[in-house]
């Protein structure tokens, strides 16, 4: 799916981005990344703030499985809280989360020719005791979600002890294997979505995160 050529740009105008060509080479070679930092203290720390506080207006609602066509809710598959985020009502914290993404889907649509022309993200709580078993975020009647992006907003003193790591499952010279990913404040993964099935094991600390897809119309 991920394809990338440097020939075209020679008669264009072109910087390069070591950071998201990191990205490229992760799902070129992996169709997975982790990005260390894609976001700061700072800034995780800000964006967890607005999620806390539209969590304590009670706005979030039980996640449910299915896309939004066809949609129910089963505790047995997943434990979350979710809230969408809609970008033109987005305040100072959320847009700076959409400009970091904008640039990268940009960069992503000029160098891979992805044709990512929609992304939608969502807040995610995790309480103490849920999880997400495994699944593909891609769905029978809607297969436009090419890229899964997981932006983790955890407090800075998170510990693997504290669970809800996701388990990515791929196949490794013919023997599938379960790749484990603790959610650190600021850490950012991004996967194929119609490619890698994940889960997000049990929580024993509150996960906080953003979670989302780009694309295609």
């Amino acid at each position: 799916m991920i394809s990338s050529s440097s020939e075209l740009f020679e008669q264009l105008e072109f910087k390069e981005n070591p950071l998201y060509e990191k990205i490229i080479s992760g799902l070129l070679e992996d169709q997975y990344c982790i990005v260390e930092d894609f976001f700061d203290a700072e800034e995780v720390g800000s964006i967890r703030t607005v999620l806390l506080n539209k969590y304590e207006e009670e706005r979030f609602k039980k996640a449910a499985i299915g896309n939004r066509v066809n949609e129910t809710i089963e505790k047995a598959v997943r434990g979350d809280f979710i809230l969408w985020i809609n970008e033109s009502e987005a305040g100072e914290a959320e847009q700076l989360f959409f400009r970091k993404i904008n640039a990268l889907v940009e960069y992503l649509n000029k160098t891979c020719f992805l044709g990512i022309l929609q992304k939608e993200f969502h807040y995610a709580i995790y309480p103490e005791g849920t999880f997400y078993k495994r699944h593909l975020d891609t769905f029978q009647n809607d297969d436009r979600r090419k890229l899964s992006l997981v932006c983790y907003l955890n407090d800075e003193d998170w510990k693997p002890e504290n669970g809800g790591e996701l388990v990515i499952y791929k196949e490794e010279n013919g023997v599938e294997v379960a790749k484990s990913i603790y959610p650190f404040p600021g850490r950012v993964v991004i996967f194929e979505s119609q490619v890698l099935e994940h889960e997000v094991k049990p929580v024993k600390t509150t996960r906080l995160s953003i979670t989302g897809w780009l694309k295609t119309r």
